[in-house]
């Protein structure tokens, strides 16, 4: 991932789509093509945390979430990021959560690694500064993709597409 597409992920940078009158509407990014999707979320996690952000990791896959909460362990032998399940008695202290469930907007970045479109997304986005979906080279995982990109548009989102840097 390129420091400049980083930078945006995490800087709020660019307008803000307007969704519904009267409701904050995040910023929401794609990165497309990313070689390995759970070790690219780990980057944009700590660009993130190097922000200041606090985050949010979503997917209803356990085995996805499990083997995400792993790779955010092992990804940087240099970097530390504090985190834990959202149900955790330690989350209230903890800048990272991962949840199987949609939660409210208790923190500033949500990461989608989910397949299907999130559901009550247009609710439930409202309340987060950032949405970024992480998209592998995977054929399925681009088709998923582009069914949550077209739910996101028709619901008044302007989604930004951010092509990964090769090696990314």
């Amino acid at each position: 991932m390129s420091d400049e597409t980083t930078a945006a992920v995490v800087e709020g940078e660019g307008p803000r789509p307007a969704v519904a009158p009267g409701s904050a509407a995040p910023r929401l990014d794609f990165h497309i093509n990313v070689p390995h999707r759970l070790l690219y979320a780990c980057r944009v996690v700590r660009k993130a945390r190097a922000a200041g952000r606090s985050i949010l990791v979503y997917a209803r896959d356990a085995d996805r979430l499990a083997r995400f909460d792993s790779a955010l362990w092992t990804f940087s032998a240099l970097d530390f990021l504090p985190h834990v399940h959202a149900e955790s008695p330690l989350a209230p202290r903890t800048p990272v959560w991962l949840s199987l469930q949609p939660l409210p907007a208790a923190r500033d970045v949500l990461v989608l690694l989910d397949d299907a479109i999130a559901p009550d997304f247009e609710r439930w986005f409202a309340g987060y500064e950032r949405v970024i979906e992480v998209v592998s080279q995977d054929d399925d995982d681009r088709q998923y993709a582009r069914a949550r990109y077209k739910a996101y548009k028709a619901a008044g989102f302007h989604p930004t597409t951010h092509e990964a840097a090769n090696g990314a």
